[in-house]
């Protein structure tokens, strides 16, 4: 590849959601995705992909965008953007299932260039588990390493770390989940070109629907019952609370007028806030309470 621009990389993620969301419909064996096309009005637009009340998957997007124009000067002033003009294209999936022994998970890979010259990638993959397995966790992130380690031995353990932090629910003190690799402004330097790079995120794409199904296989046919479904609300409407107080990409939409339909996809269907709820002492819930920690070595739990 002698030269990567934008347009390049903006046609690989949209063939990427279409892999992704031919998968996860022959995975659901129900449901297919209802697609809405929008435009952004300051340039730009996407692909707004949903699936819904499936055998697998309740409520699940996959989102792929394009977005150009005028930095937003509130993002300017925060030094969230430089100032001029700017370009960010991507995809985003967020999964809700059914069946709460089946995690969520969600992906991201981005990049972003200005008018001036910088430019940028970010993205990652992690899950929320209702419940969490260690045995599924650590295969989970072996996985991911596996994925890192084919461009950059230490990039695990420093998107891990990043994952970690980020995914962190600081008014519960607990994490989402079990976390996964989060990086965001990868450019390029003396170890990694940008091409290097580009082929660092198109890995993190392509590892998405083979650790979707490590974490599906074995959960998706357990019975469950009325006390799994109500623990299921309650870890959604934790998501739900990141999301909305804490996610950068949330914020990012909502302050350079994207789609508010497509930035709130993430939201689960439904989910409960009960009361000062505690998880019965010795339960699998509280188990799973326990676990919600930042820095946990899951790879050693295999």
């Amino acid at each position: 590849m002698n030269e990567l621009d934008k347009k390049i990389i903006a046609d690989w993620f949209r063939g990427l959601q279409d892999h992704i969301c031919q998968e996860l419909e022959i995975l659901d064996g129900k449901s297919t995705f209802e697609e809405e096309l929008w435009e952004r009005p300051g340039g730009g637009g996407g692909r707004t992909r949903i699936i819904q009340n499936g055998q697998l998957i309740e409520k699940g997007g996959v989102n792929f965008s394009a977005v150009y124009g005028s930095a937003p000067s509130p993002l300017v002033k925060k030094g969230v953007l430089p100032e001029g003009e700017f370009f960010a294209t991507g995809v985003s999936i967020v999964l809700h299932p059914f069946n709460p022994w089946v995690p969520i998970i969600h992906m991201n890979v981005r990049y972003f260039e200005a008018s001036n010259g910088q430019y940028w990638f970010g993205g990652g993959i992690d899950a929320t588990p209702h419940y969490i397995d260690k045995k599924d966790a650590a295969a989970f992130h072996s996985m991911l390493k596996a994925c890192c380690d084919k461009h950059n031995k230490d990039y695990y353990v420093k998107f891990k770390d990043w994952a970690d932090n980020y995914f962190f629910i600081p008014h519960r003190q607990e994490t989402r989940g079990i976390g996964g690799i989060f990086f965001d402004r990868l450019t390029e330097d003396e170890q990694m070109s940008k091409v290097a790079l580009w082929e660092f995120v198109k890995e993190v794409g392509h590892t998405f629907v083979p650790a979707y199904k490590l974490l599906v296989s074995s959960k998706r046919q357990l019975p469950f019952g009325e006390r799994q479904k109500e623990w299921q609300l309650i870890r959604r409407s934790r998501y739900a609370e990141f999301n909305l107080v804490y996610d950068a990409g949330t914020k990012f939409g909502l302050e350079t007028q994207g789609r508010i339909e497509s930035i709130l996809m993430s939201m689960p269907p439904l989910a409960a806030w009960k009361y000062n709820y505690q998880p019965e002492p010795g339960s699998l819930e509280a188990d799973t309470q326990a676990l919600l920690k930042k820095g946990i070595d899951w790879l050693s739990l295999e």
